[in-house]
């Protein structure tokens, strides 16, 4: 999970979010003297002044009252923020980037809707001899799928394989819902300075007591947990199992360690920094090794990675170093839920 860096404001993509939301600049300019004088009337700014100038005769003659702290300044007229906001909104051209957006937006949603309602309408009629039920895509995976694939279990060769593009857009889909939570419930900084939660004994004030029995059978339970997720990647491709499963197992063992010691304790071999390269470098790992399936097979071009002995664990081809990446994802992204929920970040 990034943080904001130190000189964002100096950034380009800082400067294009404002010119598109139309914020206003957080430093306020000096008003013109056109400015003043459109909040102040001449007449009202006359008086103020010469009433200041004869209270200033009278104390240094010794008869004058002393000013009320009203009387010693020019009351302006308060400017409203909303008026404000819809000039520099005017002047930083988001109204006519709003437009093209919309624009955009709804040409996109008329493109894919077309595409759908096509799609739709070459579709076999349901009982035909062209279903997918039907059909010979069924019979090739039954006949040549562990041939092929070098893969026993024939639902993972089938994910993994003639449809890893797929499983491809799933990963993303848990990428990219773990930046909208990030989004959401990371805590922000408090002008310009992070707000440190007060600690206690080593940990914060978002963590409950430690609990003595829940930490005893952590200590005996969680490397069990995080030793059988990984055995259900390693096997993914032989058994029941794969990245999914087994990330999801690894993910409840990082998530009972936390309950169990807190925050603070498994930041020491799991924080933000361990979690960035984990998640980014697994995505673009697993990106390189589709564009690498996508390049082979539309040129119809033999796999220089050997699919091994069938029933070995080093087997499969490609399938096994996919599985331990979809699963390092889904550990991930678990922890990442859990600890956004429970106290806003890592």
């Amino acid at each position: 999970m990034s943080r904001i860096r130190e000189d964002y404001n100096k950034t380009a993509a800082y400067r294009f979010r404002h010119f598109v939301e139309g914020d206003l600049p957080e430093t306020i300019e000096e008003p013109t003297p056109e400015e003043l004088e459109a909040l102040c009337p001449p007449e009202e700014t006359h008086g103020h002044a010469a009433a200041a100038s004869e209270s200033a005769e009278g104390q240094r003659q010794g008869t004058g009252k002393p000013r009320s702290p009203s009387e010693q300044f020019v009351d302006l007229k308060e400017r409203d923020p909303l008026e404000d906001a819809k000039r520099f909104a005017e002047m930083s051209g988001f109204r006519w980037f709003r437009r093209i957006y919309q624009i955009a937006a709804m040409v996109l949603c008329v493109c894919i809707i077309a595409m759908l309602i096509i799609t739709v309408g070459h579709m076999p009629i349901h009982g035909s001899n062209d279903t997918p039920t039907s059909n010979e895509v069924m019979e090739r995976y039954l006949e040549k799928g562990q041939e092929e694939t070098g893969a026993p279990n024939l639902v993972t060769g089938m994910i993994l394989q003639y449809r890893a593009f797929d499983t491809f857009g799933e990963t993303n889909v848990l990428f990219i819902s773990t930046c909208v939570v990030m989004l959401l419930l990371l805590m922000k900084k408090k002008e310009g300075k992070t707000e440190k939660p007060a600690e206690k004994d080593g940990e914060s004030r978002y963590e409950p007591g430690g609990d003595i029995i829940l930490q005893t059978v952590a200590r005996v339970v969680v490397p069990m947990i995080m030793v059988f997720g990984f055995y259900i990647l390693l096997n993914g491709h032989l058994s029941p199992g794969g990245g999914f499963s087994g990330g999801a197992v690894m993910g409840a063992g990082l998530i009972l360690h936390c309950a169990a010691f807190g925050f603070s304790r498994t930041a020491r071999f799991f924080n933000e920094k361990v979690y960035d390269i984990i998640k980014v470098g697994s995505l673009c790992l697993y990106a390189i090794i589709i564009t690498y399936y996508l390049f082979t097979g539309a040129n119809d071009i033999a796999s220089i990675v050997p699919l091994g002995k069938v029933g070995n664990i080093i087997s499969s081809g490609l399938i096994l170093p996919i599985n331990i990446l979809v699963g390092l994802e889904v550990a991930c992204t678990m922890y990442a839920f859990y600890a956004f929920f429970r106290k806003g970040g890592f």
